[in-house]
């Protein structure tokens, strides 16, 4: 023996050995397909249906098999840990793992029929050398040979399987991303967003909403991804957002509060689909007015805040709104400024009721009688004009104005 190889001899009996398991194949096949049927049925059926490309795989096991038995595989350290593609056939075996994630089935129904074949093959290539009458280290070569392949080839299925099951994975949530950016694009049309929607089985909902977290807020980030797989995620520059759908169905807006509860979340208004980008630009500045702490509830639901966010969404519309609306007040000093400013706004709201504005600023009416005489010095007869009390109100209503 030289370098591995066994002697001439050997090398004989492993070629009649080789043209006895050629006649057998038919048969090694037929007992195959037969125990396949009694679990597997499609495999037997594919066994039947392929025959001939079965034939040349078989043809090619039992080739490399008589290879590798040429050699003493105890003398070859490593052989068990070759990758299958040195063997030359892990791309048809990953081929076939691939299609066995593409048709839905589990990994170890393959392994199983691979080790039914393994055993089968055994059987009759045991048979076959026993009657050529095979060297006994030759024998034991054989049966390591057999089951070294087999192991090989399963890896090599295996890894296909959960090759395509990562790629479809990322493939899907690919698809997924651009739903996502296509609901949020002003340019998709509804047919589009159909077909995509298809592509991922996401049933297209009556309404839906966005949520917002700030890009820079771990715990936020984490309990979005958190959510259920019906919502899309979609990154974009400014916020982590997801897609919710249906967001007002019976309770669903109780297990978002409670899923969001702690991520500084806000929630858009509930909106058809063609209409939800411009619900992302409303939520937007609910955001922007959360940073600010104009509005501090945790999660904010933006359709609860609408009158806030109309009010507040440009701060330097606000800002003129209020200097021209109070512009009477602008030579007082900041204290007496903000009592008049506080019990304006009482007063209005409670429609000129000065005992309400007494208790609701914790003064006494006279006080309240005294600050009302000097507004009414200040503005005049415009107090009881409606239209300048509108105008107040707005101005008042979502918080005191800082002083000039």
């Amino acid at each position: 023996m030289e370098g591995g190889r066994r002697a001439d001899p050997a090398e004989s009996k492993l070629e009649e050995l080789a043209a006895a398991t050629a006649e057998r194949l038919p048969r090694m096949l037929d007992d195959v397909t037969r125990l396949l049927g009694h679990d597997w049925p499609d495999y037997a059926d594919f066994m039947v249906t392929e025959r001939d490309e079965v034939l040349v795989s078989a043809n090619m096991f039992l080739h490399r098999l008589m290879k590798m038995a040429k050699w003493d595989i105890s003398e070859l350290p490593g052989v068990s840990d070759q990758p299958p593609e040195h063997l030359g056939e892990q791309p048809l075996f990953e081929e076939i793992g691939r299609a066995q994630w593409q048709q839905g089935r589990d990994l170890t129904s393959l392994l199983s029929a691979y080790q039914i074949g393994a055993r089968v093959a055994w059987h009759h290539v045991a048979e076959a050398a026993l009657e050529v009458g095979v060297p006994s280290d030759v024998f034991a070569s054989l049966a390591e040979a057999v089951f070294i392949f087999v192991d090989q080839l399963s890896s090599a299925s295996a890894r296909g399987y959960v090759l395509e099951q990562s790629e479809a994975a990322a493939a899907r949530e690919r698809l997924r991303d651009e739903l996502g950016n296509m609901l949020l694009s002003d340019r998709s049309d509804s047919g589009a967003i159909r077909a995509a929607a298809a592509r991922v089985d996401w049933p297209v909902p009556r309404e839906a909403a966005v949520v917002l977290v700030e890009p820079d807020n771990p715990v936020g980030a984490a309990l979005l991804a958190r959510l259920d797989h019906s919502c899309l995620h979609v990154r974009r520059q400014r916020m982590v957002c997801a897609i919710v759908p249906d967001p007002v169905g019976p309770q669903r807006r109780e297990r978002l509060t409670t899923a969001l509860r702690g991520a500084g979340a806000v929630v858009g208004h509930a909106v058809p689909l063609e209409n939800l980008p411009a619900s992302m630009r409303v939520a937007e500045v609910a955001a922007q007015l959360r940073r600010t702490q104009v509005l501090i509830e945790d999660p904010v639901f933006v359709d609860e805040h609408l009158d806030s966010i109309i009010v507040h969404r440009d701060a330097r519309l606000l800002d003129a709104f209020r200097a021209q609306c109070l512009a009477p007040l602008d030579d007082l000093g900041p204290v007496t400024r903000q009592r008049l400013c506080e019990t304006l706004a009482s007063w209005l709201r409670h429609l000129g009721d000065r005992r309400a504005v007494a208790e609701e600023l914790h003064i006494h009416p006279q006080t309240v009688r005294y600050r009302l005489s000097q507004l009414r010095e200040l503005f005049g007869e415009s107090l009881d004009d409606p239209d300048n009390r509108r105008r107040l109100t707005l101005a008042l209503a979502w918080g005191l104005p800082e002083s000039p």
